[in-house]
């Protein structure tokens, strides 16, 4: 071996506790690349679901039940972007927690909320595009803005109350206490379930998950249906371009993209849900980093919605331009037109 090998001194978050968590030591490089992707992610976050809300906020055309619920998703995501990633992005990066274990478990408790508050407005918002494209006559009765807040409501409160009662009253980690001393340190924050939480938590999960699959399969036979219907209309009338028509392909369309922001939460979570299943099952022995990554694939879930948004709703990207150049600032655009004719 070489003379000039060094053995590196083991490094810790905290020098001077005992009982301090390993460091791991990454170079400078690594380290500055590793802030500025997830500071770019962070970023893409909060500004792609702040348009989302201005938008929807702002334009009067667009003050109906399924934007409400967008908007309030993108809430979700945009809290999630401002309370916890930067938090996370200093976990990840130094391998330590620096910020307390009370602030450990608010931290923890707010990524459950935002996240098991975005898996229930995709349910919901699931069940607004059943309704509209299955029963159009019947969906401006049924489905109200009144009926949308309700659902808004039922979604926060219910993943707020559920995670901060499961993770500040010590329920989640009942009967494991001794694992979670042997693997606890100073400067970890890893909350960790028992076998019966992990159960309900999963459940939590793939109920509205299945929920939303069902309806949404049920959604594109009924649309698929309704589109050789018009077909068929148009060739025998040769005046396929009425406003129920153009009503109908935009609700389908509605439905679509929904659809395909679905989908993206299914590929961007399910690695985290068999992952969170799987360490519990077998004493959590998953290692750090592969829970990192899974975690920061679901985080990237919340930036990911209003991508969708810009490639599949013209109204959207008509109604960005109008933000980003200011155009609000200086007229009154509320009331203008954002679906084409």
């Amino acid at each position: 071996y070489s003379s000039n090998t060094e053995i590196t001194p083991a490094q810790y978050c905290f020098e001077n506790i005992n009982g301090s968590c390993h460091k791991t030591s990454l170079s400078s490089g690594i380290r500055i690349t590793l802030y500025v992707v997830l500071g770019f992610l962070t970023i893409l976050t909060l500004g792609g679901n702040l348009m989302v809300i201005i938008t929807v906020a702002y334009f009067k055309q667009l003050h109906s039940p399924t934007n409400i619920l967008l908007a309030s998703l993108a809430c979700a995501d945009f809290c999630l972007g401002l309370t916890v990633l930067p938090f996370s992005s200093i976990r990840s990066v130094e391998t330590c927690w620096y910020f307390g274990e009370i602030f450990c478990r608010f931290h923890s408790s707010l990524e459950l909320s935002f996240c098991y508050s975005s898996i229930f407005h995709l349910c919901f918002i699931s069940v607004d595009r059943y309704i509209a494209v299955t029963d159009p006559l019947i969906y401006p009765l049924k489905f109200t803005v009144p009926v949308s807040g309700m659902f808004i409501a039922v979604a926060w409160t219910f993943s707020i109350v559920y995670s901060f009662s499961v993770v500040f009253t010590g329920a989640n980690d009942k009967g494991i206490q001794e694992l979670v001393n042997a693997l606890s340190c100073v400067g970890s924050c890893q909350i960790l379930f028992n076998k019966t939480w992990v159960v309900v938590s999963t459940l939590l999960y793939l109920i509205p998950f299945f929920t939303t699959i069902a309806l949404y399969s049920k959604i594109f036979a009924v649309a698929k249906r309704q589109a050789r219907m018009i077909e068929m209309m148009s060739n025998n009338t040769q005046s396929s371009d009425n406003y129920s028509d153009r009503v109908s392909r935009r609700e389908r369309k509605a439905a679509k993209t929904i659809g395909i922001a679905v989908i993206a939460f299914v590929v961007f979570w399910s690695p985290y849900s068999i992952t969170v299943i799987t360490d519990a099952f077998f004493n959590f022995i998953m290692p750090p980093i592969v829970f990192d990554i899974v975690v920061w694939l679901t985080y990237s879930n919340s930036a990911i919605n209003p991508l969708i948004y810009s490639v599949f709703y013209p109204w959207f990207r008509k109604a960005m331009k109008v933000i980003v150049s200011c155009k609000m600032l200086q007229l009154d655009c509320s009331t203008m037109n954002l679906f084409p004719n």
